[in-house]
């Protein structure tokens, strides 16, 4: 048996309704003053305000950061650090979606430590300690909540990662009733954003892909793919919206532990570049960078083509199978609403080669592929793409 490392968030709450008992939770953990981190749209959808009363009820002084951005930046970054800073935090709460929970991560780390951004970038940098960390996630994608790792822009495009296990929070909230008025191309984009966890966790060729790790991906996949239709098409179906949740936390779990690999990094330049959503940027790649791998995966895609897709079992193993998942993949993406090309979000064919560029940059993820990667691979997968 091979030697791995398994890290995980140390406590998670799964419960409809956890978020209005956030005080009984959490709250002494926390410490008196509290930064919230979260964004203007669940600010004006009034998602957190059941938790921000609960906490005032019991006696906590409550801070909000509302400023989060997509793509946070590090500008977004180092504003809710001056915002915790101001309020002499004593705990920080992540609540939203990723962007929300990445930046929360960071400022309990900057908070708690005093170490300098800089010096944090990479892999097992970041040293803390952090500030008390309670991450709530409102939608059913990234999986941040069981993530050691934080992704920023800098200077305008470039994404950065600080990965860590000290990013990892002290308790996850996994509320199902947060997520239910979620629109449906963002219940669709998020949830394809999960199962690419899934998927690239199973077959990363990362010295740490571990049995725990491809069996939480097998389990993360099995409930992403019974109800992703069923979360967008009716997106108050409590049972889909939990299962859709839970779906994303175990897929983070897998990924967490058995890094992604070059669907990631050739999406972030669509997301730093374009300012598309991460998981839209996940699913126009997809499909194209599957087929590159095939060569090398086909046996891998195969074994988990029929847990999101259970009549493929039908297909007969190997590269038939394989191939048959990749196109359902690509059918699913287009039944769910979401834009199937480049062009389709408004990137000209002229920007193809300076993201496969940027892409080479994300070293960390592309060692990972199944395949290797070089900047011409990245390129014509960007063209198929287009």
């Amino acid at each position: 048996m091979q030697s791995f490392k398994f890290n995980t968030t140390a406590s998670l709450v799964f419960e409809s309704g956890a978020a209005g008992r956030l005080a009984e939770i959490v709250g002494m953990r926390l410490g008196r003053s509290i930064l919230i981190v979260t964004d203007p749209g669940i600010r004006r959808l009034g998602l957190c305000d059941d938790a921000v009363a609960s906490l005032r009820a019991a006696g906590h002084i409550v801070m909000i950061y509302d400023q989060t951005e997509a793509n946070p930046s590090q500008a977004c970054l180092m504003e809710a650090v001056e915002a915790g800073r101001a309020a002499h935090a004593t705990g920080i709460i992540g609540f939203g979606g990723g962007s929300s929970l990445d930046v929360a991560k960071l400022v309990s780390l900057l908070l708690g430590s005093g170490e300098e951004l800089d010096t944090a970038w990479g892999v097992g940098n970041a040293k803390g300690p952090r500030l008390p960390l309670v991450l709530v996630p409102t939608t059913a994608g990234t999986g941040s909540e069981v993530t050691p790792v934080s992704i920023i822009t800098v200077g305008g495009e470039e994404k950065r990662g600080v990965s860590s296990p000290i990013l990892l929070p002290d308790i996850a909230i996994l509320d199902p009733d947060l997520t239910i008025g979620l629109p449906p191309p963002i219940t669709a984009a998020t949830g394809v954003d999960a199962m690419v966890h899934a998927i690239e966790a199973y077959s990363s060729r990362h010295a740490n892909n571990n049995p725990l790790s491809k069996m939480l991906a097998r389990q993360a996949l099995q409930l992403l793919g019974a109800n992703i239709e069923k979360a967008v098409l009716d997106g108050k179906d409590r049972k889909a919206r939990g299962a859709m949740l839970l779906g994303s936390l175990l897929a983070g779990q897998a990924f967490a532990n058995s890094p992604v690999a070059a669907v990631h990094a050739l999406a972030y330049p669509i997301g730093g570049t374009f300012h598309i959503p991460h998981g839209l940027s996940n699913a126009l790649v997809l499909p194209h960078v599957l087929r590159f791998n095939a060569p090398n995966a086909s046996a891998v895609y195969a074994e988990i083509a029929t847990d999101v897709f259970p009549d493929l079992v039908s297909e007969p193993g190997g590269q038939a199978r394989c191939a048959a998942f990749i196109e359902r993949l690509a059918d699913l993406s287009a039944k769910l609403g979401l834009q199937p090309r480049l062009r389709d979000v408004g990137i000209g064919e002229e920007y193809l080669a300076g993201m496969a560029r940027d892409a080479m940059k994300q070293t960390r993820l592309l060692v990972n592929n199944p395949r290797d990667v070089n900047e011409a691979d990245a390129l014509s997968i960007y063209r198929a793409a287009w």
